[in-house]
């Protein structure tokens, strides 16, 4: 990128985001704002006349004629938008229909205008322009970044309506914006062969020696594009050495023919980088990049568990979490390096919190963003240009403090995302919070985890289920076990308190090398985008693990002394 567009693209960024700080001391008023905005916007919708927004002039009457509604009660209308109709739940067009992973349930789908995009803009610029203060004051620079994520469609409706992942719809209509950020073709997101795609992508990013910055939806997704990296070393080198492309990449022609049109050989660089490969014995990011100045990938919930080999990546690049958002909006923006917290997206939604004590609720009373308290833990709501109102997408968020009057919130887990032998409710961040700390206990690194309940007892048994990461051995693994027990219980009272005389003790099943590999394979497998894999930690599928080997099971005695 030049450095004119970069100096351009930054001033536009520190503008936006110096905005959206001072909106942040009064939060109030600007939620305020945007709410009766978006109801005089869609008043004569199909559903705004249903709820009758015209005649709202409150928020407290906005809460009392418009019902907190699941999908379930969207999806019909969704439908009726792919097959072509207007003014259903926006009055401005449907540009693009995302089309959820169902990685977390079952799929839906979520209409994009060229308002509601317009949205996902700016707060990535406000984001931007975080990033770009927070590095300047390490002495850091912001700059050409590398990302992964595909920009296939996956086809149009009946109605003509263009659907696919949300990444791919942002990146495909902001294409002039974002494609002045890579240090690669735009090009080289087209592949729809996923390896082919990310070599391809480091390939042209690997002659850039002054690249900045990686990014990818999930830690994992950060992992395995380091991976790829290490794995095929030898032949990146080659063809950035030669001016070719790998022949053995399954790449479409015309893409491919595109490609070599924009490539030419490096051989200088490629020498450097076969040096490094030679005296290090791999090709690591940080390796390639000596300039690399961030990681930005999805913060909170399960991610501390990923970046435990970050370091072994990266060394002390900073993290950077960017937006916390899905499909349905953008909730939060992230401020500051290697921090879980996030400051509410005031300008890109309407927000409401259900606190802990209304979960159970037929008709919860919520709270407003200035109304939450530091340490409690929240369901959030979003009202959105996309055309829902007080959507429940089931996450639970903390409240760990506040940007002057806008709460910074942190991703715990997904709402009904955990599973119970009796009625303890252990979520994915309860047992990531134990298996992170045994892996620094045990010094042990583990490719991944899930855990699952047996089938054959009552009450279950928790089935600990983990893959050592290659090389790996665990010595003591009854003593693994009792310590995971132990653990969760202190972060799980309920669990202890089950586990007194209901819950019987949990076994250990070392799964062989490969396992979680075949697990990922399957949820691609689904139709599950690899821009949007999440691995779940936790599973009341008792089938989840089906067909893999194990190679070795522990359990405890049933009244050992934890």
């Amino acid at each position: 990128m030049g450095s004119f567009a970069l100096s351009m693209l930054t001033t536009v960024a520190r503008y936006t985001q110096a905005k959206f700080a001072r909106n942040t001391r009064q939060t109030e008023a600007v939620q305020g704002q945007f709410l009766q905005n978006l109801l005089v916007a869609h008043q004569d919708t199909e559903l705004g006349r249903k709820f009758g927004l015209k005649e709202i002039k409150t928020i407290e009457q906005f809460q009392q004629q418009v019902p907190i509604l699941p999908y379930s009660s969207y999806e019909p209308l969704t439908e009726r938008i792919a097959q072509g109709e207007p003014n259903i739940l926006t009055a401005e067009p449907v540009v693009y229909l995302t089309l959820t992973s169902g990685s977390t349930g079952k799929k839906k789908l979520i209409p994009t205008t060229r308002r509601s995009q317009n949205i996902v803009r700016q707060a990535t610029l406000t984001s931007m322009g975080f990033l770009s203060g927070a590095l300047g004051d390490q002495g850091l620079k912001y700059g050409q970044l590398l990302v992964t994520n595909s920009t296939q469609l996956w086809g149009r409706t009946c109605g003509g309506i263009a659907y696919g992942p949300s990444s791919a719809g942002v990146l495909r209509m902001d294409k002039r914006l974002y494609k002045q950020f890579f240090a690669h073709p735009y090009e080289t997101l087209q592949p729809a062969n996923s390896l082919a795609r990310h070599y391809v992508c480091l390939l042209f990013s690997l002659r850039e020696p002054l690249m900045r910055g990686m990014i990818a939806n999930f830690p994992m997704l950060i992992l395995r594009t380091c991976n790829y990296l290490e794995k095929y070393a030898e032949d990146l080198l080659e063809d950035l050495a030669k001016g070719t492309i790998a022949p053995w990449l399954e790449l479409e022609p015309e893409i491919r023919a595109r490609l070599e049109q924009q490539w030419t050989p490096a051989p200088s660089r490629a020498a450097e980088l076969r040096q490094i490969l030679k005296s290090e014995g791999r090709l690591t990011p940080k390796l390639a990049w000596s300039n690399l100045s961030f990681v930005a990938t999805a913060r909170g919930g399960t991610s501390d568990f990923y970046f435990e080999r970050f370091p072994n990546y990266f060394g002390d690049t900073p993290g950077w979490g960017a937006v916390y958002s899905s499909a349905e909006g953008m909730f939060s923006i992230y401020h500051s390096l290697n921090n879980d917290s996030s400051i509410l997206a005031i300008e890109s939604g309407f927000f409401e919190f259900i606190p802990e004590d209304q979960w159970e609720v037929e008709h919860p009373k919520t709270l407003l963003a200035t109304e939450v308290k530091v340490g409690e833990c929240y369901r959030i709501l979003i009202t959105t240009y996309g055309g829902f109102y007080r959507y429940d997408i089931g996450d639970v968020v903390e409240v760990v403090g506040f940007y002057n009057t806008a709460p910074l919130i942190v991703f715990r887990y997904r709402h009904g995302g955990f599973i119970s032998s009796t009625t303890e409710k252990t979520t994915e961040f309860h047992v990531t919070q134990v298996m992170q700390a045994l892996q620094q206990e045990f010094n042990l690194q583990l490719e991944d985890f899930c855990i699952t309940l047996s089938e054959h007892d009552f009450p279950a048994r928790y089935l600990v289920n983990i893959e050592l990461a290659s090389g790996e051995i665990l010595g003591n693994s009854e003593n693994f076990l009792n310590r995971f027990d132990g653990k969760l219980q202190k972060v799980n009272t309920h669990y202890e308190i089950s586990r007194r005389d209901a819950i019987p003790s949990p076994q250990l099943r070392i799964l062989e090398s490969g396992s979680f590999a075949v697990l990922r394979q399957r949820q691609l497998q689904r139709g599950i985008p690899d821009s949007q894999l999440k691995f779940p930690h936790i599973s009341e599928d008792r089938s989840f693990l089906a067909g893999l080997s194990v190679n070795s099971e522990v359990k405890l005695p049933e009244y050992s002394d934890v």
